[in-house]
């Protein structure tokens, strides 16, 4: 059980989020003082937004709200990294205690964070922010959710069902996460394997406050598919297993195509051949593909850049406007 109150951050990833960020912060700074009114955060809790390269007036208005209110901070990206590595910046940046990361559509219920602090306070290091149910998401969302959280648990991959990106972590949970340093970021897979005391809190989705949702069909796909080849080498053994099952029915029909020919049976023809052609051809695509997949992978780490690069922070009140530098 822990007893004294802690510096709380909550970190708000922004790209393009100019019609919601004056709700969010609005949100977010009530919640905050009434945390602090309830003696459960320090009085220096704030909330730090990471603009992730956004083209509207979101960063403006972030210096604009730094300016009236002590408790607002930003870091403003030189270009747009995506949502991970927004996280990752924020979790660099922000100094506290306890630091829980929200998207700003405020889909997540804020009220929720209340139940995070309150589990940080009985000894978790990790708080999950799960969904109770996703009667707003369209059937096909909902379903192909299913799917997916079924295949990375067949993949082996560590991972909380209905769970996304809003989460509490303690201070030693950040350091830990921060020291990974592989530049394919799935902080949803991540977080698990800390092996820090965790615990869920559940939670009613709500519909996006403004704005357009920046996780279309593609974007989903693109990062599911970074969970899975981030932390699973079944595919790769799923393609040494199709292989093995491919050679031994090529041995077997070369056994009975010389059995055939052996008896005068024979059937010239060439669609078997076509079919046979199509469907090895593409099986090797496929396996070519998951294999480029996981090679494009070690390129990428190989190279050991940056994630991420600061254009911008917000000031303290009284310090000239920072450069990142």
């Amino acid at each position: 059980m822990r007893t004294f109150l802690p510096v709380l951050a909550i970190v708000v990833p922004c790209y393009n989020e100019e019609a919601s960020f004056p709700l969010c912060k609005h949100a977010l700074l009530t919640l905050a003082e009434e945390l602090i009114a309830a003696r459960k955060i320090a009085a220096e809790s704030h909330l730090l937004f990471v603009d992730d390269g956004s083209s509207d007036a979101t960063w403006s208005l972030i210096e604009q709200a730094s300016q009236t209110s002590a408790r607002v901070k930003g870091v403003k990206l030189s270009i747009n990294k995506g949502h991970q590595a927004a996280l990752l910046a924020g979790m660099e940046y922000a100094k506290a205690d306890i630091l829980v990361t929200i998207d700003a559509d405020l889909q997540d219920d804020v009220q929720a964070i209340v139940q995070m602090v309150d589990a940080w306070h009985s000894g978790a290091d990790v708080v999950y922010g799960v969904r109770n149910d996703r009667h707003s998401d369209s059937l096909f969302k909902r379903k192909s959710a299913a799917m997916y959280y079924q295949l990375m648990g067949f993949l082996g991959v560590k991972q909380i069902p209905d769970h996304a990106d809003f989460r509490l972590l303690s201070a030693r949970a950040v350091t830990s996460l921060l020291s990974y340093h592989e530049h394919n970021l799935y902080l949803r897979g991540l977080v698990p394997l800390l092996g820090f005391p965790s615990q869920r809190v559940f939670y009613a989705r709500k519909k996006r406050v403004a704005g357009e949702a920046k996780y279309s069909l593609f974007p989903m796909l693109k990062l599911a598919m970074e969970g899975i080849t981030s932390f699973s080498v079944t595919p790769l053994r799923i393609i040494a297993i199709t292989g093995a099952v491919i050679l031994l029915f090529s041995l077997l029909a070369i056994i009975s195509i010389i059995i055939q020919k052996a008896s005068g049976n024979t059937v010239s023809g060439w669609s078997s051949v076509m079919v046979s052609i199509f469907f090895l051809g593409g099986v090797q695509m496929l396996c070519l593909g998951i294999l480029g997949e996981y090679i494009g992978k070690i390129y990428l780490e190989s190279k050991a850049r940056p994630k991420y690069f600061v254009e911008k922070l917000t000031p303290t009140p009284g310090d000239a406007p920072s450069d990142g530098q």
